[in-house]
């Protein structure tokens, strides 16, 4: 539905909904920065610290709908923009460099329950915030609401594919499951590097 065919009273209440969806995806991964942080560091598994990376790129992508939101200045999101792009890049060149000397070595990440548990939780929590910015930025005509709702959807299928890598590790033995899980999201965060960079121009 194009913008101006919303009503203004019901562009607020959008435009409220999608300030709410953007909040407890940018507290969420606050807090999961933390949690990675600390996981990773005791069990030593290149997937969680990577995870933890991308919670942090993801605050700035939800800082920058905020923006868009509030009416911010276009020169503004492009420079933010412009920073993701660049932290995906970082993001993506620390995890091909661990992982790969992970698989070389032979690194054996130690359990992680804490780990397992809050990746499991934040696999469910993003596929339903992505689902409400997709439907709230179409019902608005907001593609920039409607595009980070697809970046959370892919964080959420990076959660499950951390999640797998962990457990495959814990529970199997298959101690190259967990750096495998880290290069998925070198992939990923290459991928949306580009995505943001192709389309500014």
């Amino acid at each position: 539905m194009p913008p101006e065919a919303v009503p203004a009273a019901d562009a607020s209440r959008l435009r409220r909904r999608g300030f709410a969806l953007e909040g407890i995806t940018l507290g969420w991964n606050v807090i999961g920065v933390v949690v990675l942080a600390l996981a990773s560091i005791t069990s030593g598994s290149v997937a969680l610290a990577g995870f933890g990376l991308d919670s942090l790129i993801e605050i700035g992508a939800s800082t920058v709908v905020i923006w868009e939101l509030s009416g911010s200045g276009e020169r503004r999101q492009v420079i933010a923009l412009k920073l993701i792009a660049g932290a995906f890049l970082s993001l993506a060149l620390y995890l091909l460099l661990q992982s790969g000397a992970a698989l070389v070595l032979g690194h054996r990440a130690a359990p992680s329950p804490q780990g397992i548990g809050w990746t499991a939780i934040t696999a469910v929590a993003m596929f339903s915030l992505a689902a409400g910015k997709a439907r709230t930025g179409r019902t608005l005509g907001n593609p920039v609401l409607a595009a980070e709702g697809r970046v959370t959807f892919i964080d959420g299928l990076l959660a499950t594919a951390v999640l797998t890598g962990v457990l495959l590790d814990d529970l199997a033995g298959w101690w190259w499951a967990d750096p495998v899980a880290g290069l998925v999201i070198v992939y990923y965060a290459v991928r949306e590097a580009w995505h943001i960079l192709r389309h500014m121009h």
